[in-house]
């Protein structure tokens, strides 16, 4: 019998055995041998692993002949990581029709070079409802393809969301992860969906000062008000309430949020 397995990049449980910061963690990535060298010689083993997945898994799996512009495509999807996916502005970047920019997307979401996540709707007019967003599998490759160079914390806060999205997906496996968004206003991070639960609301912030009036928890939450509110934080170890509006919301580390999917758990 043949069974798949997901390995992810390193979670935080990898971090605290392999030593180091969250923000070399960000930074460099969560392969180990990329998180265990120096970011510059990093840069070029980027590039040659890109080579290489072309060479290795792209040509042995897919029936992809344009390297040049897949390679283009790649690079795209992780520079744009985490932004809603607009097939058209890919398909004139890389010369190819939005046919082969589909086809290209799917290949990196079957060898788990890109994680799609769907917007969550129930149809309604004012929501996105079929626009994906697409999230690049590594931070360290987020960081390399966006030509970042010092970490700053905007950068920062863009790859704790991105560590925040793998901690799900290795930890939550049974979790459904989505976004929302209306057309015309604000976004919420992540919309996470277990089977007979009510949708939780999750926020990422890297500085729980910094959260700001949460304007995208509190819009999906005018529009669906069951569930629980979540503000994950990169430095906070003891989570605590905060009233927005007439909701209370936890503003919590990542064991927060898993803490709250245990306790779901019959």
């Amino acid at each position: 019998r043949k069974e798949s397995v997901w390995l992810t990049p390193m979670i935080s449980e990898d971090l605290a055995a392999f030593g180091g910061s969250l923000e070399q963690r960000l930074w460099r990535g969560g392969l180990p041998p990329f998180f265990l060298q120096d970011p510059v010689d990093a840069d070029a083993d980027c590039a040659e692993w890109l080579s290489s997945y072309w060479a290795r898994d792209v040509q042995e799996l897919f029936r992809i002949q344009q390297r040049a512009a897949f390679v283009r495509f790649v690079e795209l999807v992780l520079a744009r990581s985490g932004g809603m996916f607009e097939a058209t502005a890919f398909a004139e970047a890389c010369e190819v029709s939005r046919t082969t920019i589909a086809n290209h997307l799917e290949a990196l979401a079957v060898t788990g070079v890109a994680s799609i996540v769907p917007p969550f709707s129930t149809r309604r007019t004012t929501e996105i409802v079929s626009a994906p967003k697409v999230y690049g599998f590594d931070t360290g490759f987020v960081r390399w393809a966006s030509g970042w160079r010092e970490a700053r914390d905007e950068d920062l806060g863009r790859l704790w969301e991105h560590y925040v999205l793998n901690e799900i997906q290795a930890r939550l496996p049974d979790v459904e992860v989505r976004y929302w968004r209306a057309k015309k206003g604000p976004e919420l991070d992540f919309v996470l969906i277990r089977r007979g639960r009510a949708p939780v609301a999750v926020e990422c912030k890297w500085r729980s000062r910094n959260a700001g009036d949460l304007a995208g928890l509190r819009a999906f939450r005018r529009r669906y008000s069951e569930g629980a509110d979540f503000v994950v934080c990169a430095d906070l170890d003891a989570p605590f309430p905060r009233s927005v509006g007439e909701r209370t919301v936890l503003f919590t580390g990542l064991a927060g949020l898993r803490a709250h999917f245990d306790e779901e758990r019959p």
